[in-house]
């Protein structure tokens, strides 16, 4: 997860640098920037009305240039990248989709259940034509919709009872807006009773109401009591302007902003005293001011700040956000990080995207379980505090040049949706050459998989993990039965109650602990005979005859040994064992010993400090009744007895899952014994 989170950072911090070299670009070819205001002078008459457009002015009876250009400059200052912006939206020539009613629920749930939107509806009366021609309504979509206004349409013949209630005799438009200033409040619908059906003359009614839900301020005043004044509005925003009303993204914005920011609009077209204008750090008009407990913002100084509905709504979502804001940028941000997998998976294609969907599942249920909490703890009273806190901390960061930054990128490449996937694919193939690379210098042989050899290993783990019980010590099983018998499958299908018995899988067996048996001071064979000697001269008299019978059967072996071509291997002092060191030993000192215990010699004592910890001491096997011999591969279960290495695997595999002595699971961890350290009397006298 760390590494997705990384390369998801990296990926920004790209985007970043690659936005500023496009700028240094268009510097270079024309030499100018985003940032640098424009002449309206300078500019035709077709690109003024581009202008007001998009800014919400309607401008049906400015017939002359000079009008439409004095009309742009009383709005707000005009940058390249507002003029940019406006010129290539109405270059593009997409229809925008309009809403088909089918029933009173259908109206209820999209229009009056919708709080912080404006809905444009055209009705039309049972055997009678729209008020508004196709042509005319497509134009009035087109026009409406940039100002985040939605339409539709309600065909009273689908459902006629619910026209009538609400008295629609006639084709009509009608327009839903909010009630009330607090957020999530009532919406009120109002008919359009003009007799002209032309689109300037509509959206000159929607812009009337729209702007009188605004807090308009004609004179100096009224300007210091709203100024001064503490109410629960946090963030306010005023717009100082020359106009007879607020141009329409204005309005609409304070539509979609209700409850979180106040909008007020300041008339100063006959105000004769300005001064206290001055005052308040307002010098130049028209100015959009952004008051907040932490100062006065000045919009439009930095990068990206245009006078435009997209520009002002994210400056606004950065500063004063919803949940909901939060949530999608989460969402966003999390499916983007997901996405890392597709590349960061070697291997078969059929596992990228195995893992992709996996990887996408898991992060969404988790983003989901994680945002329940927090929206329990939001209700909280006791954290409203912690909420204002983060407000601030917010509004504080976000109204740096960095931040404006981040944001004119965003708008950016919101608009240009090709780039940003394009750049996403080639920073998630640089990310997967990359480790491709990584991969195949550390030898990983899961680069060279191909798709069926991946499919056919994934059978096997479904196969282990939906026959098999879960007592292994890894989390993958890699060997199946299945493999080995494919009538197993067969076979238990026919038996019924053979599901009953489990069948464990014998990859836990490479996990058992293994080491090596070792004896302390190892002696060559002429000590031995040496020491064979003493004792011999210290016995008594009355066993000579049967000491010296011994001796000679033995010593007629060692000759048969030194004499066979393998004396090598066989009697090398290294190899030597502590059993055959047990057997050169005198019968007075067998004896004294019992069955799979130690010689209690130093010299042919075990190591017990090459043993785990948890590992009985014992020096005999008792699956082939062996005793250890120096050097062998020994292995211990979990209940701690010990066995030499092939004898206990072979016991296992054959499906003796359990320990030969004590009948322990061989998969199941036990708790260690206490370590029973080993005394020179505890040999019987």
């Amino acid at each position: 997860m760390w590494l997705k989170l990384f390369f998801l950072l990296l990926y920004f911090l790209v985007l970043f640098v690659l936005a500023r070299f496009f700028e240094a670009v268009v510097w270079y070819e024309t030499g100018i920037f985003a940032t640098q205001l424009v002449d309206p002078v300078a500019l035709s008459f077709k690109k003024l009305k581009t202008i007001l457009e998009c800014r919400g002015l309607g401008y049906s009876g400015l017939p002359e240039k000079k009008d439409v250009r004095e009309l742009v400059e009383k709005s707000g200052d005009l940058m390249e990248g507002e003029l940019y912006s406006a010129l290539k939206e109405e270059e593009a020539s997409e229809s925008v989709s309009s809403t088909n009613f089918s029933g009173e629920m259908h109206f209820y749930e999209l229009v009056e259940d919708t709080k912080d939107g404006i809905w444009l509806v055209q009705v039309i009366a049972n055997d009678r034509s729209p008020l508004v021609g196709k042509i005319h309504w497509e134009k009035m979509v087109k026009k409406v919709s940039r100002f985040g206004i939605r339409t539709g349409t309600f065909n009273c013949s689908s459902d006629p009872r619910y026209c009538r209630r609400r008295g629609w005799v006639r084709s009509t438009l009608i327009m839903s807006v909010p009630q009330t200033s607090t957020s999530k409040g009532k919406v009120m619908l109002k008919e359009y009773s003009g007799r002209k059906v032309e689109v300037e003359h509509i959206f000159k009614w929607i812009t009337a109401h729209a702007a009188s839900r605004i807090k308009t301020i004609y004179n100096a005043e009224h300007l210091k009591e709203e100024w001064n004044k503490s109410d629960q509005y946090w963030v306010k925003i005023y717009l100082f302007a020359n106009l007879d009303q607020p141009p329409a993204f204005f309005s609409a914005l304070s539509i979609k902003f209700t409850g979180r920011v106040e909008f007020i609009f300041v008339n100063v077209e006959n105000w004769d005293n300005k001064s206290y204008m001055t005052d308040i750090g307002v010098y130049n008009m028209p100015s959009y001011i952004l008051r907040t407990p932490e100062g006065i913002y000045r919009y439009g100084n930095h990068t990206g700040e245009f006078i435009s509905l997209q520009a002002m709504d994210s400056f606004l979502r950065s500063l004063q956000p919803e949940v909901n804001d939060l949530f999608v940028l989460s969402l966003v941000l999390v499916n983007l990080m997901a996405w890392m997998d597709l590349f960061i998976t070697q291997g078969a294609t059929i596992k990228r995207f195995v893992v992709l969907i996996s990887t996408l599942g898991t992060y969404n249920s988790l983003l989901i379980i994680s945002w329940l909490p927090v929206l329990g703890f939001l209700q909280l009273p006791y954290l409203d505090s912690f909420y204002e806190y983060s407000l601030k901390l917010l509004r504080y960061s976000n109204t740096t040049t960095l931040a404006s930054w981040v944001r004119a990128d965003w708008m950016f490449y919101s608009s240009h949706p090709a780039l940003f996937l394009s750049t996403y694919l080639g920073h998630g193939l640089l990310i997967d050459y990359f480790e491709k690379k990584r991969r195949r210098n550390n030898n990983n042989d899961e680069v060279n998989a191909n798709n069926l050899e991946w499919l056919s290993s994934l059978w096997d783990w479904y196969t282990s993990y939906l026959f098999h019980p879960i007592a292994s010590f890894q989390n993958f099983p890699v060997e199946s039965d299945w493999d080995e018998d494919p009538d197993l499958f067969l076979e238990r299908l026919a038996f019924p109650d053979l599901w009953l018995h489990p069948l464990i899988p014998t990859d836990y067996i490479k996990n058992l602990p293994m080491w090596r048996f070792k004896c302390l001071g190892v002696q060559s064979e002429e000590e031995m005979s040496e020491g064979s000697q003493d004792i011999e001269n210290d016995s008594d008299s009355e066993n000579t005859d049967t000491f010296s019978s011994e001796k000679e059967a033995f010593e007629d072996k060692q000759s048969i040994l030194h004499n066979s071509p393998g004396k090598a291997s066989l009697c090398d002092d290294e190899a030597c064992s502590c059993a055959n060191k047990y057997c050169q030993t005198s019968p007075y000192e067998r004896k004294g010993r019992s069955y799979g215990s130690y010689n209690t010699n130093e010299d042919m004592e075990p190591d017990w400090l090459t043993w785990p910890a948890d590992m009985l001491h014992c020096t005999e096997c008792v699956v082939c009744l062996e005793n250890f011999e120096n050097g062998c591969l020994l292995m211990g279960l979990p209940c701690g007895h010990v066995f030499h290495q092939n004898c206990i695997v072979m016991w296992l595999a054959g499906g003796r899952h359990c320990c030969p002595v004590c009948r322990w699971p061989s998969y199941k961890k036990k708790q260690p014994y206490a370590q029973h350290q080993p005394l020179s009397n505890d040999v019987p006298s």
